[in-house]
């Protein structure tokens, strides 16, 4: 059965040469900001060993391909994210907080955790990791006063 399964998903699949191409068509295309691709492919990357991981991408193609696919996009998406003006991201930004009811909570919690610390894929270094730093806490600065936020207690 098992091997059935997985002839019937190569077949399917057939269309789309390589891993990158079926990630593009079937998954990113699907997801409307730069930064919510950002998002979701960094959620991809598991926190112990590093390497990117699709169980349906890794059904299809190898799990080594798979890894390589989605680190690729990573890095394109950041790239993409990265040289957009700040007009740009905060378009961006805010397409992607849309469909949230509660934008203040969510902007509490980034303000306080700082979890886009961890959407950066790990080869970015040096300025492009200071660019995306200060452009991404200028727009929190510029959204925490639109929807008027406080500002984190750093002692609590």
């Amino acid at each position: 059965m098992k091997l059935s399964l997985m002839s019937a998903v190569r077949s399917r699949h057939a269309l789309h040469r390589t891993a990158s191409e079926d990630l593009w068509e079937n998954t990113l295309s699907q997801i409307q900001s730069v930064f919510g691709r950002l998002v979701y492919l960094s959620s991809l990357r598991n926190p112990n060993t590093g390497r990117y991981e699709h169980h349906g991408l890794s059904l299809v193609f190898s799990e080594e391909e798979a890894s390589r696919a989605l680190k690729a996009a990573h890095s394109q998406v950041f790239d993409q994210w990265v040289q957009s003006n700040l007009k740009e991201q905060k378009t961006d930004l805010d397409l992607y907080l849309s469909p949230f009811n509660d934008k203040r909570n969510v902007l509490d919690t980034w303000l306080r955790l700082s979890p886009y610390r961890n959407l950066l894929p790990s080869s970015v270094r040096g300025v492009e990791r200071k660019v995306y730093l200060s452009d991404l806490e200028t727009l929190l600065q510029l959204l925490r006063n639109e929807y008027g936020v406080d500002a984190p207690d750093r002692d609590a």
